[in-house]
C-alpha cells in the first residue's frame, strides 16, 4: 500500500486546551477511521516548526489520502497537506532502473 504524509498546522487557540486539544484529536481520528477503514496509521508526531502534527500512514490510494485530508480541514485544521512517501530503498531500486 502506497505511504502517506500528512502535515497539519492547527489554530492557534487549537492549542491552548490541553484537555480539548486531546478530545478534539480522538475525535478527528474517530472520524478518519470509520470513514477510511482501510487506512493504516504507521506514526504519529507533534512538531515544532511550520507544522504541529506529522501523521504517517498507508492507504490504498490517492482518492483515500484526500479523504484523511478533507476530514481534518473540516475538523478546524488550518491547512493539511498530504504527500505520498516511498521508502528509501524503494527509491534506490527506482534510480537504479533509470540510471
Amino acid at each position: 500500500m502506497p505511504t502517506f504524509v500528512l502535515m497539519t498546522r492547527l489554530q492557534p487557540e487549537q492549542m491552548r486546551d490541553v484537555d480539548a486539544r486531546t478530545r478534539s484529536g480522538k475525535e478527528w481520528l474517530e472520524k478518519v477511521n470509520k470513514a477510511c477503514p482501510e487506512v493504516e496509521w504507521v506514526a504519529s508526531y507533534a512538531l515544532l516548526g511550520p507544522y504541529d502534527f506529522m501523521n504517517i500512514y498507508e492507504a490504498p490510494d490517492v482518492e483515500t489520502a484526500h479523504k484523511v485530508s478533507m476530514i481534518s480541514r473540516a475538523e478546524g485544521a488550518l491547512s493539511a497537506e498530504s504527500w505520498e512517501a516511498l521508502h528509501y530503498d524503494r527509491y534506490l531500486d527506482i534510480m537504479e532502473e533509470v540510471t
